[in-house]
């Protein structure tokens, strides 16, 4: 009788640690999702910060651009519309100041401070888009780990008892896969 006793307690610790030990395993699991969506959650809060100032460096340096070739286009227009020698000579100096802009602007392109922003920003957006994708993938290992986890047997009661719903993938939203319109007008 003592050794019913005994083998009973001992299957019901066994069983009590099982249950234990199967809980913590899906609340690892569960966190481990989580954290992996954070990870995710990062990465398109870095994407959020880079776009507006990647947009205004755009625009800073298009404007550059336009202002010379604007100027460009005023001073040969005035040449074209002078009369008189000294509105010819007037027009004329114009024209060579603002093609030597222009020339200036050719000659150092890749220098030019909103360049190297633009290009600094693009890199970066490059990267932060890498990235979104690898912890997007993470996420998704992590799902079907996860996913694994509670379907098989005996784990699957467990997470039913407890409340571990199955976790759902990453996957594109409608439209997603269509090429965005970008409209970098500047006199909005």
């Amino acid at each position: 009788m003592k050794k019913t006793i005994w083998i009973i307690i001992a299957a019901v610790v066994i069983i009590g640690i099982w249950f234990w030990s199967s809980y913590n395993k899906l609340v690892t699991a569960n966190e481990s999702v989580d954290n992996q969506w954070a990870q995710v959650e990062t990465q398109y809060q870095r994407r959020f910060d880079l776009i507006p100032n990647l947009v205004e460096a755009v625009k800073g340096a298009m404007s550059q651009e336009q202002t010379v070739f604007g100027d460009l286009a005023k001073a040969r227009e005035n040449y074209s519309g002078a009369k008189t020698v000294n509105d010819k000579a007037a027009a004329a100096t114009e024209v060579e100041g603002a093609l030597g802009r222009l020339l200036v602007i050719m000659e150092n392109y890749p220098q030019l401070k909103s360049t190297e922003t633009v290009q600094t920003l693009m890199a970066q957006l490059e990267g932060t888009e890498n990235r979104i994708s690898v912890e997007r993938g993470r996420f998704n290992e992590e799902v079907k780990n996860f996913n694994v986890m509670i379907k098989r047997l005996p784990m699957n009661m467990i997470a039913g008892l407890f409340g571990f719903p199955e976790k759902t993938y990453f996957q594109i939203t409608a439209g997603a896969a269509e090429n965005p319109q970008v409209d970098l007008q500047l006199n909005k």
